[in-house]
């Protein structure tokens, strides 16, 4: 429970560190409504498009007694929007972090020095910044998708599939979620994807008391826009409590991972 517990708390002071620094979550808002205007549209398009979809998925229930071809395709219709929200939620993040990449990364900088310390830099063009960024996060959509897809097929088990997998999924969109927002933290002190997994891997708890409450609250419209600056803040917090700090402080290295 302590590092549920902490992790929330991180959630928490990354939200009051943006209200303490007006400029920087006005300049936030840019990129998280832009990219809640594409979502949003294509959410309703989903919403409005999903019994057509199950309809034409589940034609062997065409043929069925009522009231079960209704109940199946209800229940299937209802999980296929939650897999669109799921998805959502985690892709938010990712093109958000992208379209607003040059700003999120001087807000994590800013928080590493009011800290104390010096804030290690990319040394990378920014272009270069894009490209990683942009494949680390098509790499991570891709390890959500296999789980979207489990998740999916198990939804059509009685039972399990409406109250144990929404809540696995929960927890699969807050423990992605933390990664691609840590990710600008970890990745300017030179920590590759497999290196930062590994690390979210060693605190779970951690991970989960920060990811699963703001995927929850993304779920609300608009609050995810809110949020973001202050989830970065708060992420970028919660990566200097995951690594030590350098240990030549001299001169500053990439960081790397003990291997015994």
């Amino acid at each position: 429970m302590g590092d549920l517990t902490a992790g929330f708390g991180y959630l928490m002071k990354g939200q009051r560190w943006v209200a303490r620094h007006g400029r920087w979550f006005g300049f936030g808002l840019l990129p998280g409504l832009l990219t809640l205007v594409v979502y949003a549209g294509a959410l309703i398009g989903l919403g409005y498009g999903a019994d057509d979809l199950v309809g034409l998925a589940t034609p062997f229930a065409d043929d069925w007694a009522s009231p079960w071809p209704g109940l199946l395709r209800g229940a299937l219709t209802a999980l296929l929007f939650v897999l669109g929200l799921f998805l959502a939620v985690i892709t938010f993040t990712a093109v958000t972090l992208l379209v607003g990449q040059p700003f999120y990364e001087s807000l994590s900088e800013e928080v590493d020095r009011g800290e104390g310390g010096d804030a290690p830099g990319p040394g990378l063009p920014l272009w270069r910044e894009l490209w990683i960024s942009a494949r680390d996060s098509v790499r991570v959509l891709l390890r959500v998708a296999g789980y979207g897809v489990l998740l999916f097929a198990l939804g059509f088990v009685p039972v399990v599939g409406q109250t144990v997998v929404p809540v696995i999924g929960f927890g699969v969109t807050g423990y992605f979620l933390t990664e691609e927002l840590t990710a600008i933290a970890l990745q300017r002190r030179g920590l590759v994807l497999k290196d930062r997994l590994t690390l979210l891997r060693g605190r779970r708890a951690l991970v989960l008391g920060f990811g699963v409450p703001l995927g929850l609250a993304f779920l609300v419209p608009f609050v995810a826009v809110f949020l973001m600056p202050g989830a970065v803040a708060g992420a970028t917090l919660l990566a200097r409590d995951l690594l030590p700090p350098p240990r030549d402080t001299a001169r500053p290295a990439p960081y790397t991972l003990d291997k015994d």
